[in-house]
């Protein structure tokens, strides 16, 4: 009897998660590892993961193995991953933003381990259609989308540069508001794989040092924290889509002759470290296309 009733509970089982995955078309299911410590992680991950009839994640606390049931024309693993990332839960494929993870609860701050980023190309997709590359125009409305956001960023990091250049602290402070609201608004869910991952390594530190150059009115202070942020715009830049070439600059007299780098639409020289001082100091290093 009591095997009778236990042969029942599997086929009923069985039926159940036939049942789900039927629900999902082109269905397929996956193992994969998400890091994460208790019950809250496992609801966050779950809901973070569903779409409904198109991915289901199933979150093992014991084991921090995830299963994924998705449909493979509307999304992928890759996708279904990065919006967990975004939620605050590393996978062994994509980190979650420092600022993200230091929000979680306590009890779900996980241990976090070292990871070497993916560096194959990875296919784009998105829950509303066919994730092939064959795809191309809906390829290029996420270049599009990618474009439109970060460009808002781009153009205010240039007027910041701008007013350095004319020696100006309360244009600087004003124009890095501007730049602060900019990066504020940029969904990274949104953004290409490749710009994903260096926006996430790269937002804290520009979010705090463009708040600190808007914060001062010492044109001193504003550049030494403008070459940091120009550091991580290099490094966004470089991955980025552009309307027309950008120029990497150096001024080797600045920070004690140590020098330091900045970005510029136009070829020509003029110092956002020095101004009329010495407004032609530098070279271009690289053309950024």
């Amino acid at each position: 009897m009591k095997n009778s009733f236990i042969n029942i509970m599997v086929v009923i089982c069985v039926l159940l998660s036939t049942t789900t995955d039927a629900q999902i078309k082109n269905a397929t299911t996956e193992t994969v590892k998400i890091y994460g410590n208790c019950g809250m992680c496992k609801t966050t991950i779950e809901k973070t993961g569903n779409i409904k009839k198109i991915a289901k994640v199933d979150w093992d606390q014991d084991t921090q193995m995830a299963t994924l049931t998705y449909d493979t024309k509307k999304t992928n693993q890759d996708e279904i991953l990065k919006r967990i990332a975004l939620a605050g839960y590393d996978s062994d494929k994509f980190l979650a933003p420092d600022d993200v993870y230091n929000n979680l609860h306590g009890c779900c701050q996980y241990e976090r381990v070292a990871k070497v980023h993916v560096k194959e190309e990875i296919g784009i997709a998105t829950t509303e259609g066919n994730a092939s590359h064959s795809n191309h125009s809906e390829s290029a409305n996420v270049v599009v989308e990618n474009e439109d956001q970060l460009k808002a960023v781009f153009e205010n990091y240039f007027l910041v540069k701008d007013a350095l250049i004319a020696s100006d602290a309360t244009k600087v402070a004003s124009a890095s508001k501007e730049l602060l609201s900019a990066v504020n608004t940029i969904k990274m869910d949104k953004l290409e794989m490749d710009v994903h991952m260096v926006w996430m390594k790269v937002l804290s530190s520009i979010k705090e040092d463009v708040k600190q150059v808007g914060d001062s009115k010492d044109i001193k202070q504003q550049r030494q924290h403008f070459s940091n942020v120009s550091k991580d715009m290099y490094g966004l830049m470089k991955v980025a889509k552009y309307e027309s070439p950008i120029y990497y600059q150096f001024c080797p007299m600045y920070n004690d002759g140590k020098g330091a780098n900045w970005l510029s639409k136009e070829n020509a020289v003029k110092n956002p470290y020095y101004g009329s001082m010495m407004l032609s100091c530098g070279k271009t290093v690289e053309t950024i296309k």
